[in-house]
């Protein structure tokens, strides 16, 4: 999903192209270009499932999460602007309004089963908000593992379809700190490239927490 996404351009309204230093030979300090990053680098559009079924487990001889089924550690920045509708208007943005934010909810599982946080957090959201699981268009669900990440798009009946159209965080990353920004980047753009007018946000989180935020397009 991911590699096809980057193919299509279909990151490119939600990344901003940051141009920095880079060194080619660590051991040749003095040597350095000037590079524009303008995409995310890792992506591995090379992967088949044969490739990453050979991938040894990371935790226990017998386990099913490996590094391919993995988030990557990535680095990585994201930002959203946020204001009351009345300072927008205030400060002449009105037009730049692409959504709203329209709730959030926090809540806790045990700390060995932390990856199960969105299957918690996300019916309490829907409770709080009103609406089903049919009615959201689109789901950013953070993919820290497969594993969590599948048992919590089985546990809520969410259609597979719906969930991180361009991809997750195996592909994309895991900057900590950054994730929820990054899905919030992810979500708006998608959400009105297919028409969509509801998308959530969730993410499980260490020590044993989920959250999850619903966004209304505008």
């Amino acid at each position: 999903k991911a590699a096809k996404a980057q193919k299509e351009g279909l990151f490119d309204a939600e990344i901003v192209p940051v141009t920095t230093r880079w060194h080619p030979n660590p051991e040749v300090p003095e040597q350095q270009e000037q590079i524009t990053v303008s995409k995310d680098d890792g992506i591995r559009p090379t992967s088949t499932p044969e490739s990453l079924a050979k991938m040894k487990p990371a935790f226990k001889p017998d386990g099913g999460s490996t590094a391919g089924n993995s988030s990557q550690v990535s680095d990585g920045a994201a930002a959203a602007l946020m204001m009351r509708r009345s300072t927008a208007n205030a400060l002449g943005l009105s037009s730049s309004i692409i959504g709203k934010w329209a709730g959030t909810k926090v809540t806790g599982c045990k700390p060995d089963e932390m990856g199960i946080g969105p299957a918690i957090a996300i019916p309490k959201l829907l409770d709080y908000t009103g609406i089903s699981v049919d009615e959201v268009g689109i789901w950013e669900i953070n993919e820290a593992f497969a594993s969590q990440a599948i048992y919590c798009i089985r546990k809520l009946g969410i259609d597979m379809e719906k969930v991180n159209p361009k991809g997750g965080a195996i592909a994309l990353g895991h900057p900590l700190g950054a994730t929820g920004g990054r899905q919030l980047a992810t979500l708006l753009p998608e959400m009105e490239r297919q028409g969509k007018e509801l998308g959530v946000v969730s993410m499980c989180i260490g020590t044993g927490m989920g959250m999850a935020s619903l966004i209304v397009r505008e």
